[in-house]
C-alpha cells in the first residue's frame, strides 16, 4: 500500500498547482511565486504597481542531502490575514500595530525521497518578509546546510548603503555605490580596524538601496534563531544579491538542525521614502511575543555615565598595573554624586576586574577572567551601596575577551553575583577572535550563544547589551531584556582612529544599520577636539549635533561619555540632562540616506517631546513641521542649535540656544552647519 501511494504522490507532483500571490493589507504591495519549468521556485515583489524584485530563485544545498534547487512542486496553498496592536515594555512607540496578510506555499520534491518544506510569505504595508519551514519527514531527521540559495534580484542597478560581509564585525564605515561596483573585497582591506575575513564579494545586512525611480528598500532578517548569520553575496552582472551563510571552520556544514524547523525570516522593508524605513516595524513584529514576561520591574530606560572614555582618550587605564587605572571606588563615587545631580540613573564601570593586563594574549585568553574578582582599588560592593542610596544603578561590564567557552563556563557565578548585589544590567564584550578557534561572531555557534546569554539573564533579572554582538533581528520583542548593542562603528573610533567617523557617518546608519535595533553609540561629547589628550584625532560633528544624536540614535541606554569636566558650565548639557530615553511615539519628519535626518519623539508616559536633527559635511536649511504636537496645547521650545559661524572641523563648539512659544500650527526654520545639528526640547505651556 505504501508504495502504491508513493507511485500516486509521484504522478501528482508533475502538476503543480498555479501560481501564487498576496497582497499587502493596503494593496500597494504584492508578492507573487511559482516555479519553472525545471521545478524551481521563484518569487517576485510588486510594490505601487512596479516591479521591485524580479524573479528570484529559493533553496538549499546540502552536505549530506540532494540540494533542494529544482524538481519541485507547489502541492498546497494556505492563506490567512492578522491584525493586532501589540504594547513594546520600551521602545520607539508604546503600541505597534502588526498587521499583514499571509501566503504559506507547500513545495514537495518530484522524485527521489519527495522531501518537502513550506516557504511562508508575509505582505505587510511596509515590507515583505518570508522564511522556509521544515516539517518533520521520514528518513531526514537532520539537515546539514552547506548554504541557503535565496535569491534577491533587482530590476536596476540601484544606490546601494553597505558595509562588507565581514564574519566577526560590523565596525566598518559605510559605503555609497551602484550594486554594480560594490567591492567588499577592497573595501575590508580599507578599513581602520580589520577583524575576520570578508571570504565573499558579500555585504553585511542591513543593506539599504534606492532606486532610480525612486523606490527605497533595505534588506535585513529577523527572529535568527539556532541559525547562522548572513550575509549577502554580490552579483554585479546580474544585479542580484543572494544568501551567503556565515561558516565555521570547524564544520562542514554552515547549519545543522534537526528537524522539524524554521529559518529566520528574510526581509525586504520597501518605501517611496527614506524617513519611512526608520518609522517601519516590520522586523519587530516577525518576532514573537515575549518569553521572559515583564521586565519592567527589574530593567528602567536610563541614560548613564561610565568610567570609559577615559581610557580611550587615554587619561585612565582599564589595568590596574601602571598607576592609571580608572575603575576606583573613588572615581566611581565621583561619577555617581555627578550623574545624581543631573538626572542620570547608571553608571558603566570598565576595568574593575582583574585580567586586564593580558586581556589580548593572543596564547593565553582563555580563562584570564572570571568576571567576579574585583581589583584591590575597587570594591564593587560599596559602589553599588553608594549608587542605589544616590538612585544611580550600577551597569556591569564583562569583556571576555572573545574567550567564549570560558564565558559559558563562568556566567552562573557572574550572574549570580549580580543578583546578589541587586546589579541588572551588563555590558558584553567580544574583542578578538573567537575562542573556540575556528568559530565566528556571527555564524551558528556563536547565534546560540549570544541567545543563551540571554536566557540566562533572563533568569537572573539581567539586561544585556551586547558589544561585537551579532546583529539585532528584532529578538528584543521575544527577549525584552535584550536592550542594546553595538553592532556598528560606534563613537569610540572618533578617539583612536585616523579620521573617525566621518560626518555623514550617522545620517546613513540611521537609515541603515538603525533599521535591526536600538543601537549603544554613545553619543554626547563636548570636547570634540579631544584636548590636550588626543591631539592627532577629533569628533567629527559640532557640539548640537551631538546633542541631536541623543533623538535621532534610538537607544533605551543613552550614555553621557565625556568627562565631568567637559559639562562643566556648558548650558548646552541642559538638554541631556532633559531627554527622554524611552518614547510614547515617534515620527520621521524628513531626511535622505547619508545626507540628513530629522526624528521626533514623545517622551513615554509624558507630554513633552524631542527633535533631532543632523546633517553631512553639507550646511541645511530645513523646515520642520510641529502638526504632530498636541492640537489644544502651547508649547515653550528650546532650540540648541548650530551657531551662524559653527562648522564640524573649524569651529565645532559653536552653539546657541533660543526659546519660543509654538503650536502644531508653527514651522521650526532649523539651520545646521557642516557636520551639525539641532536638538529641540518642546513642553506643554499648559498642563
Amino acid at each position: 500500500m505504501k508504495a502504491l501511494f508513493t507511485t500516486l504522490l509521484a504522478a501528482s507532483l508533475w502538476h503543480s498547482l498555479p501560481a501564487a500571490e498576496v497582497r499587502s493589507p493596503d494593496g500597494q504591495l504584492q508578492i507573487s511565486c511559482d516555479v519553472d519549468a525545471q521545478g524551481v521556485p521563484h518569487y517576485a515583489v510588486d510594490f505601487q504597481g512596479e516591479p521591485v524584485v524580479l524573479p528570484s530563485t529559493l533553496g538549499f544545498t546540502f552536505v549530506d542531502q540532494e540540494p533542494l534547487q529544482g524538481g519541485l512542486a507547489i502541492t498546497d496553498t494556505q492563506t490567512r490575514d492578522f491584525d493586532e496592536t501589540w504594547e513594546m515594555p520600551w521602545g520607539e512607540r508604546r503600541e505597534v500595530e502588526n498587521r499583514f496578510h499571509e501566503l504559506r506555499l507547500t513545495f514537495t520534491e518530484d522524485h527521489g525521497a519527495h522531501r518537502t518544506f513550506d516557504v511562508v510569505f508575509r505582505a505587510y504595508d511596509d515590507g515583505i518578509a518570508f522564511r522556509y519551514v521544515f516539517p518533520e519527514q521520514d528518513g531526514w531527521p537532520e539537515a546539514k546546510i552547506a548554504e541557503e540559495h535565496t535569491q534577491f534580484r533587482l530590476d536596476t542597478d540601484p544606490m546601494c548603503w553597505w558595509i562588507p560581509g565581514d564574519w566577526d564585525s560590523y565596525e566598518h564605515l559605510y559605503n555609497q555605490s551602484r550594486l554594480s561596483e560594490i567591492d567588499a573585497f577592497k573595501a575590508h582591506e580599507n578599513a581602520a580596524i580589520m577583524r575576520s575575513i570578508v571570504p565573499h564579494n558579500a555585504v553585511n545586512t542591513p543593506v539599504t538601496v534606492q532606486t532610480d525611480a525612486g523606490v527605497y528598500l533595505s534588506f535585513h532578517e529577523a527572529a535568527l534563531t539556532d541559525y547562522a548569520g548572513m550575509t549577502l553575496r554580490v552579483d554585479p552582472q546580474g544585479l542580484a544579491l543572494e544568501s551567503c551563510l556565515v561558516g565555521s571552520e570547524r564544520t562542514d556544514y554552515k547549519v545543522r538542525r534537526q528537524l522539524p524547523f524554521e529559518t529566520p525570516w528574510r526581509t525586504i522593508q520597501i518605501a517611496d521614502n527614506a524617513p519611512a524605513l526608520i518609522d517601519s516595524s516590520l522586523i519587530v513584529n516577525l518576532n514573537e511575543p515575549s518569553r521572559i514576561g515583564e521586565v519592567t520591574d527589574y530593567f528602567q530606560p536610563m541614560k548613564y555615565v561610565g568610567i570609559w572614555w577615559d581610557m580611550h582618550i587615554r587619561t585612565k587605564t582599564w589595568a590596574y598595573e601602571g598607576g592609571q587605572h580608572g575603575a576606583t571606588t573613588a572615581y566611581a563615587k565621583e561619577l555617581i554624586d555627578f550623574a545624581a545631580a543631573n538626572n542620570l540613573h547608571g553608571i558603566l564601570v570598565e576595568g574593575w576586574n582583574t585580567g586586564w593586563e593580558n586581556w589580548m594574549d593572543a596564547k593565553s585568553r582563555e580563562g584570564i577572567f572570571d568576571f567576579t574578582t574585583a581589583y584591590p582599588d575597587y570594591d564593587l560592593a560599596e559602589v553599588v551601596r553608594y549608587g542605589k542610596s544616590k538612585g544611580v544603578e550600577l551597569i556591569m561590564h564583562h569583556e571576555t575577551s572573545a574567550a567564549v567557552t570560558t564565558y559559558n563556563d563562568r556566567i552562573d557565578a557572574a550572574f549570580g553575583l549580580m543578583k546578589d548585589l541587586g546589579i541588572h544590567a551588563v555590558k558584553t564584550g567580544y574583542v578578538g577572535d573567537i575562542y573556540p578557534q575556528g568559530e565566528y561572531h556571527h555564524g551558528q555557534w556563536m547565534v546560540n550563544h549570544y541567545r543563551s546569554v540571554l536566557e540566562q539573564g533572563a533568569a537572573h533579572q539581567v539586561a544585556i547589551n551586547a558589544h561585537e554582538p551579532i546583529k539585532p533581528t528584532g529578538i528584543r520583542r521575544t527577549y525584552p531584556n535584550a536592550i542594546a548593542r553595538e553592532g556598528v562603528r560606534g563613537q569610540e573610533f572618533d578617539a583612536w582612529s585616523p579620521g573617525g567617523n566621518p560626518p555623514n557617518h550617522v545620517p546613513t546608519v540611521a537609515f541603515t544599520r538603525m533599521l535591526a535595533g536600538p543601537i549603544d553609540y554613545t553619543p554626547g561629547i563636548f570636547n570634540v577636539k579631544l584636548a590636550p589628550y588626543q591631539p592627532d584625532y577629533q569628533v567629527n560633528s559640532t557640539l548640537a549635533k551631538q546633542l541631536a544624536m541623543y533623538v535621532v540614535v534610538y537607544s533605551p541606554i543613552q550614555m553621557v561619555p565625556d568627562l565631568m569636566e567637559a559639562y562643566t558650565g556648558e548650558p548646552a548639557f541642559q538638554f541631556i540632562r532633559d531627554v527622554a530615553v524611552d518614547w510614547e511615539q515617534s515620527h520621521t519628519l524628513n531626511g535622505e540616506i547619508g545626507a540628513y535626518v530629522t526624528i521626533a519623539r514623545q517622551e513615554r508616559g509624558g507630554d513633552r517631546w524631542f527633535i533631532g536633527s543632523l546633517t553631512n559635511e553639507e550646511p541645511r536649511a530645513l523646515e520642520v513641521k510641529l502638526d504632530f504636537l498636541d492640537p489644544d496645547r502651547t508649547y515653550r521650545a528650546v532650540i540648541y542649535g548650530d551657531a551662524s559661524d559653527a562648522h564640524w572641523d573649524k569651529n565645532p563648539t559653536a552653539y546657541t540656544i533660543s526659546r519660543r512659544t509654538v503650536t502644531r500650527d508653527d514651522v521650526l526654520e532649523l539651520k545646521l552647519a557642516p557636520g551639525g545639528g539641532a536638538a529641540v526640547a518642546l513642553t506643554p505651556l499648559n498642563r
